[in-house]
């Protein structure tokens, strides 16, 4: 049984970053609507120019587990006065990577974009955005290393007051940018773009101040990474940017492959899709308060506490997501209801979304663990298995039984959920096998 104590510690660090993933989500949601307004070509620029964006970041996103990792080891060891010294080197790392490749990404926007979307229309206006996001990408590598420092020592809170000023910020900055309101110019899509990317950097602005306050004392600023920490910084963070990115192109390796099944099926998909991405967050932020948990913990020298972090989180993980999955799973009609109109379609979708609600508790299992994972240090571990489930498992699969064979949009999403399901078991056999206590960071 889960103590009251610690339950109450999985919800203080968990609880902020939740909060702070459905206020993106219904920021992204305020964004598609001003979008909207301008038309159907827009809204598809700047659809694939975000899903162009998320995988040109790939490269700096994994800054954030190894910044939260080791900062969280640093405590449980209790050398807090090192603890921002990784956040030191995260920070030098965004700025020396994410300098040179956005140059590079926005010299070579109106070559790779077509890469992704060939209709002209569609062109013309996505290329702009796609540039302006990346102008963003040296503020996403800081603020996401800041996100790894401000969890991984129990601060939470600051990440979630820092993000809600960021999306109040994008929202009236895009509303401006988009429509040429509060004096600014009238940008279209391009002014989203610019907006976000802005709202980025007075987020950096304020995580820097916020560190100033709290982190100062920690080594924030003052103190020069070691060798060895870079070279463990990288160790960490390289995996994770290879996971992502190639999760990413599953992404869109799945909908080619759910394309080639029929329009009809596409569509179902993406709504499933976003459904399903709504409904993981409080897994996601649970996964983050995991990797937080069973770092301290094994600073502490204590891997049976860390192991015992590890299933306390993903318990409470499996209840949450299986209740937010149950809808789905009892009244799929009524949840596809708000998001398709057409019976064809629904018919479609119901069967894959109750499947893909049932496979909730198998999603918290896997997003717990992987997190935990990647706290004890073991993310090559990670990444294998991430990648090679994805790529060698589950998209073969789901061609061979969608295009393939003809057996339908029900089968493809079979193979989504197998491989996710196998994904977790593997997770949960490496975290009871426990080699991860022996890595050292």
């Amino acid at each position: 049984m889960i103590t009251r104590e610690r339950l109450g510690r999985i919800a203080a660090l968990s609880l902020p970053i939740i909060g702070g993933m459905l206020s993106q989500n219904v920021l992204n949601l305020v964004d598609t609507a001003m979008v909207g307004v301008l038309g159907p070509t827009a809204l598809a620029a700047v659809g694939v120019g975000s899903f162009a964006n998320y995988m040109a970041i790939a490269a700096i996103i994994g800054l954030s587990s190894s910044v939260q990792a080791m900062a969280s080891r640093r405590k449980g060891e209790g050398r807090e006065n090192e603890m921002a010294i990784p956040l030191n080197g995260g920070l030098f790392l965004a700025l020396a990577l994410g300098l040179p490749l956005s140059f590079v990404l926005i010299s070579f926007a109106p070559a790779l974009y077509p890469l992704i979307n060939s209709d002209p229309a569609v062109i013309a206006e996505g290329v702009p955005y796609f540039e302006a996001r990346l102008l963003g990408m040296v503020a996403v590598g800081m603020n996401f290393s800041f996100r790894g420092y401000f969890t991984g020592v129990s601060l939470a809170g600051l990440y979630l007051k820092t993000l809600l000023i960021m999306h109040l910020a994008n929202v009236v900055l895009n509303y401006g940018l988009i429509f040429g309101n509060f004096g600014l110019p009238e940008l279209g899509a391009e002014g989203a773009g610019l907006g976000t990317s802005l709202s980025l950097y007075l987020g950096t602005i304020i995580y820097t101040i916020f560190a100033l306050r709290h982190a100062r004392e920690r080594g924030f600023m003052s103190r020069i990474p070691s060798r060895d920490t870079m070279a463990t910084m990288l160790r960490l963070a390289l995996p994770s940017a290879v996971q992502q990115f190639l999760f990413a192109t599953g992404f869109t390796a799945f909908f080619w492959i759910v394309g080639q099944v029929g329009t009809d099926e596409l569509a179902a998909s993406h709504v499933i899709i976003t459904l399903i991405l709504v409904a993981i967050l409080p897994g996601m932020g649970l996964g983050l308060a995991a990797l937080t948990l069973v770092g301290e913990s094994l600073g502490k020298g204590q891997p049976d506490d860390a192991a015992r972090w590890g299933w306390d989180v993903t318990k409470v993980g499996m209840v949450a997501l299986g209740l937010v999955g149950l809808p789905a799973v009892l009244v799929p009609d009524w949840v596809l209801a708000g998001f398709i109109h057409d019976s064809h379609v629904v018919d479609l979708a119901r069967l894959p979304l109750q499947l893909a609600g049932a496979s909730m508790v198998f999603e918290a299992l896997g997003l717990v663990l992987l997190n935990a994972l990647l706290g004890a240090g073991a993310a090559r571990a990670v990444m294998s298995v991430s990648v090679g489930t994805q790529w060698l498992i589950g998209l073969p699969l789901a061609w061979l039984l969608g295009p393939y064979l003809g057996l339908g949009l029900l089968w493809v999403w079979i193979a989504n959920a197998g491989y996710r399901v196998l994904q977790s078991a593997v997770f949960a056999i490496l975290w009871r096998q426990g080699k991860w206590a022996k890595i050292k960071l």
